[in-house]
């Protein structure tokens, strides 16, 4: 018993420990190593798009690699997380990629790739868990056909990788809504019984996003680009599916899917139904709410984020009820 006490508190110190250092990693990487990044060239199509031309893009390729270099040091990486590293890798430079490229990848292109990334993952995950999950508030636990599970799980973070990348265009709004959802996740998890080593995971992603945004808090000294929010949206996902309740997604998300989910729901319906919807809505929506509402980068993201913290506080309150 007391080896058995030792052995934890060793294992919640050593993931401390890489916590504290995945922070001074991603800051000193962010504050001495982004000469390497590409810079923005200003997007046209974005409300103040073109104030951040000159910057550094591609900050995720910095703090993804941290997350992975800590969590490869601090924990004991079982093989499906391995996998999920590795995934988590193959998304972000598939976005540092576009991000280093002069002609933007097409969203054929992007998409494939994405689903070739969400088909993987998983696949991986129905093989080293199973297909039953909790849906909320419901005694019993739901079984479906493997297959089933599959094509959902690849749904769900082909959606994720992509809100998330949508939801980058304010400084400081989705490095501030991914940590708020990942701390959430971190709380259901332990409300659930998470593997230990998963939520120290969360910890050690939550502490690059930290660091990240003290070089992104209004006005960004740089972007996390393609490269983080595409990894990002990856790993939100995975996070959800390790809490066995993966509709649980919808709220913990629940301002990354609005705003950055409206915009893909448009564009398909226009694209492959030819329906128009939401014809005087900008999106994003958080460029609709700069240029229609006249809010400042600043309110968005407080707005936002406050937004967000009332859903993951009532549902952690419904949870423990």
């Amino acid at each position: 018993m007391i080896t058995l006490l030792n052995t934890h508190l060793d294992h919640k110190m050593t993931a401390l420990i890489g916590i504290l250092f995945t922070y001074a990693a991603t800051f000193l990487l962010l504050k001495f190593g982004t000469g390497i990044l590409p810079r923005d060239g200003g997007r046209e199509f974005a409300h103040d798009g073109k104030l951040s031309q000159g910057k550094p893009r591609g900050a995720g390729f910095l703090f993804i690699l941290t997350f992975a270099v800590s969590a490869l040091l601090f924990l004991p990486i079982s093989t499906d997380e391995l996998i999920y590293i590795i995934m988590l890798l193959a998304a972000m430079l598939t976005g540092f990629l576009d991000d280093c490229s002069k002609n933007p990848w097409g969203e054929l292109k992007k998409g494939l790739l994405d689903f070739a990334i969400a088909l993987t993952t998983a696949i991986t995950y129905v093989n080293f868990n199973s297909s039953t999950f909790e849906i909320p508030f419901m005694s019993n636990p739901v079984t479906i056909p493997p297959v089933l599970f599959v094509i959902l799980a690849t749904v769900l973070i082909w959606v994720s990788i992509n809100v998330t990348n949508c939801s980058d265009g304010v400084d400081g709004l989705s490095g501030t809504l991914s940590v708020i959802t990942l701390l959430t996740i971190f709380g259901i998890g332990r409300l659930k019984g998470m593997d230990p080593n998963d939520t120290y995971m969360l910890l050690i992603m939550v502490s690059c996003i930290m660091s990240y945004l003290w070089f992104n808090a209004t006005p960004s000294l740089m972007m996390m680009g393609d490269a983080g929010s595409r990894a990002l949206g990856f790993f939100i996902a995975v996070a959800i599916l390790k809490t066995g309740s993966p509709l649980l997604y919808i709220p913990v998300a629940f301002m990354l899917i609005v705003d950055g989910g409206l915009g893909l729901i448009k564009v398909s319906l226009i694209r492959f139904l030819k329906i128009h919807i939401l014809k005087n809505t900008i999106t994003p929506i958080h460029d609709h709410v700069r240029k229609r509402l006249g809010w400042s980068n600043t309110q968005v993201v407080f707005k936002f984020a406050i937004i967000q913290i009332l859903i993951s506080f009532t549902l952690i309150w419904l949870l423990l009820s």
